[in-house]
């Protein structure tokens, strides 16, 4: 009886919990999640930081910049060079 009555309040608790994180988003009209995400932070952003996804695609379009597709040439590996 004991254990059926901790899992009880065990169940309230987390609901009320539940219900306290989601106050914000149910009272609030067009209320939503914050966005907890390093791209969503305006700070980081004002500092250079962002997210990994984010500073990878910089750097392959810094390097596709680089290289010059004009001069490209064709290499024969079954051609011997020496």
């Amino acid at each position: 009886m004991k254990f059926l009555q901790l899992i009880i309040l065990t169940v309230i608790i987390v609901a009320l919990a539940f219900a306290g994180l989601a106050l914000n988003i149910l009272i609030k009209k067009g209320g939503k999640f914050p966005n907890t995400h390093v791209g969503g932070n305006k700070y980081l952003s004002c500092l250079g930081i962002f997210c990994a996804q984010t500073q990878d695609r910089h750097e392959q379009e810094k390097v596709k910049k680089k290289i010059d597709y004009k001069n490209v040439r064709l290499v024969n590996p079954a051609k011997d060079n020496s």
